[in-house]
């Protein structure tokens, strides 16, 4: 495999004169992971032919349940837009006591497995919560959880961007007598939005396809707290992989638009930046 380096659009360096050995490893470890898995769904989501499926998403169980999933998926997305940005900006703006340690439990949501995370959250709200706060079996312990495993994602995606805002030209603004929130929706929100869309994007789509973490809290009651994920395990346990596969479809068709879109949007955005 060789290997040759190229300058790249503004001043990066990039690895060209990849071999093609180096590609096919590529293609064929993407296509076990990712394409192969995808198409057996696909297969198995088509058993009973294109009625079939249809008539699989479109029962009033498989409705309610994806548009409970998807609204509460928006709800934790958004959610995440607002509090991830302002705990990045504190993390990196702010100097306190027991910074490192704070920063450190953000990624762990990441380490824990997803159930530990449903039985945390059962102990502190359940029915017997010792702090008095009981939502067990309610559509805001689900959202709790998700909110949980997603709060990461836009964390990480704004706080690098975030260190390298230039602080000069903020600096300039302030001189100039325009007042903060004028800096940062002018200066600040720019730059950070290509970052705070993709974050956003990725808690969405991690919220919808989330399981583990609502297993106890949420007490997948239909209609009221079951998600698309539990809706799922009870259509292959009840011997319909079939109707189980096609809802999994609609689940991967939507992360999927939603993600390119916001990736779309991003690139726009840093363009337009780059090019003021």
């Amino acid at each position: 495999m060789s290997l040759t380096t190229l300058k790249a659009p503004g001043g990066r360096f990039a690895l060209g004169g990849v071999s093609g050995s180096a590609l096919g490893v590529v293609v064929l470890w993407v296509s076990v992971l990712v394409a192969l898995p995808i198409a057996a769904l696909v297969a198995t989501s088509l058993t009973g032919g294109p009625a079939g499926f249809w008539a699989a998403v479109t029962r009033p169980s498989a409705l309610v349940t994806l548009g409970l999933t998807l609204a509460l998926a928006a709800g934790v997305a958004l959610l995440n837009a607002v509090a991830g940005t302002v705990i990045a900006w504190v993390l990196v703006r702010d100097d306190f006591r027991g910074k490192q340690i704070v920063d450190a439990l953000i990624d762990l949501p990441f380490a824990l497995p997803t159930i530990v995370a449903s039985i945390v959250l059962l102990s502190l709200y359940g029915p017997e919560s010792p702090v008095g706060v009981h939502l067990a079996g309610t559509r805001a312990g689900v959202l709790m959880a998700l909110a949980f495993v997603t709060l990461p994602f836009v964390v990480r995606a704004v706080q690098p961007v975030m260190r390298e805002l230039d602080a000069d030209a903020e600096q300039a603004a302030a001189s100039l007598g325009a007042p903060g929130w004028t800096i940062f929706r002018r200066i600040v929100w720019p730059v950070l939005l290509p970052a705070v869309a993709s974050g956003t994007g990725l808690s969405f789509a991690r919220a919808i396809g989330e399981f583990g973490s609502v297993v106890l809290i949420g007490g997948n009651l239909p209609g009221r707290t079951q998600i698309a994920s539990q809706y799922i395990q009870q259509l292959i346990e009840v011997g319909d992989p079939a109707s189980a596969a096609a809802v999994s479809v609609v689940l991967l068709l939507v992360s999927f638009v939603v993600l390119t879109t916001l990736r779309g949007l991003s690139s726009r955005m840093q363009q337009r930046e780059e090019a003021s």
